[in-house]
Formats: C-alpha cells, structure tokens, sequence
C-alpha cells in the first residue's frame, strides 16, 4: 500500500512510501495529485531524513536503560559508569532487554542509524531488529553519549529508491530542531514502518 508522509511546516518535502523504499519527494499537493488512492499520514513539523547517533555502544552496551518498573528506584534516563555496568552484569537477559530499550529510546529521538563498532550481541540484535541502519564513526565526537547530541547529525537528503527512513519532528523548521533537540519527535520510520509515534 501506498503512504504519503506529509508535515504542517514542511508541505514542500512530502513522501511516499511503497513497502520498505521512498517512490517519490516532493510537494504534498504534487504527491496527492499524483496517488489519489494513497493512504495520507499528516503530521505536525518538519519531515527530515532522520538522525544519525554517533554514540552506538556507548548507548547500547555501555549505558543502562532502566526498565519503567524500575523508575522509582533508578529513574527513566540511562544510567552509565560502574552503576551501569554492575546493573548489565553477565545477564545476557539483562543485556538484551537494556539494549531494546536504548533503542526505542533512539527511535523515540528520531533516530534513523547509529554508528560505533557494536560487538555484543544483545546490542546487534536490538539494532537489526528495529531496522536501524549502522555507519561509521566520525572522526571526532561532540561531546557525552546522549540520546540528543549536540551538534544534531542529519542524514544526506532523501530521494526515491532509498529505503523509507526519516522522522517528523515537531517543530517550525530545522533552526528549531537544533535549538529544541531530539526529543521533539513525533514519528519514526524505519523500512516503511511507523517504528515510533509520539502523539
């Protein structure tokens, strides 16, 4: 089935989606025109490609993603240190349940790929599970692991015949997603699918 991805504050770059790849970009009206038949998923904010989080296993298997169950006595950020890794243990289970969280949390912050050698398997599986694409590591780091870095890495521009990979983020234009950060997300797609809705 076909979808049309179209946002409030960026009609201009819509999209749609035929199974796992974009079939087209451009204005929603041209879009619409085009597919009559097609399934329209509005959104407030702005359509980007999505973020790139440079801090794979920082993340995902160095951190401590607590479970909600445990926010009264861990709280809902990740934890990192020896606190983390006292909590991740040699549980395998512990591991993978962690390393599914972090990346629902990265889906939650629009991000689309990681990067950073993974090499536990908790992680791995957490990462091709979700469709999360893995690249190399810039040369430099920003700064801390963040589910939000600073500076915000976008990824290149989005054009048909690439696989369906962006997030909508609710904010004006992209000027205010780098002042507000990450955690304005309100959709993620990853491989066609609608991996994360905030709203």
């Amino acid at each position: 089935m076909l979808t049309i991805h179209a946002c409030e504050a960026s009609p201009e770059t819509a999209v749609l989606v035929d199974g796992a790849h974009l079939a087209a970009v451009g204005p929603y009206e041209e879009l619409a025109a085009d597919h009559p038949r097609a399934r329209v998923r509005r959104w407030p904010g702005i359509l980007t490609p999505g973020l790139l989080n440079p801090y794979g296993p920082e993340l995902l298997e160095q951190a401590y993603h607590p479970d909600p169950r445990e926010a009264d006595r861990l709280g809902t950020e990740p934890l990192f240190g020896q606190r983390a890794l006292a909590l991740l243990g040699a549980d395998a289970s512990a591991r993978g349940a962690s390393a599914r969280r972090g990346v629902q949390r990265l889906l939650a912050h629009g991000t689309v790929a990681v990067a950073g050698e993974l090499r536990g398997r908790a992680a791995l599986d957490a990462v091709r599970g979700a469709g999360l694409a893995v690249v190399a590591r810039p040369a430099t780091l920003p700064g801390p692991a963040s589910l939000s870095p600073v500076p915000l890495v976008l990824l290149p521009a989005l054009a048909p015949g690439k696989p369906a990979r962006f997030a909508v983020f609710d904010v004006p234009d992209r000027a205010a997603l780098v002042r507000e950060g990450a955690s304005t997300c309100v959709a993620t797609v990853v491989g066609g699918r609608l991996v994360y809705r905030g709203r």
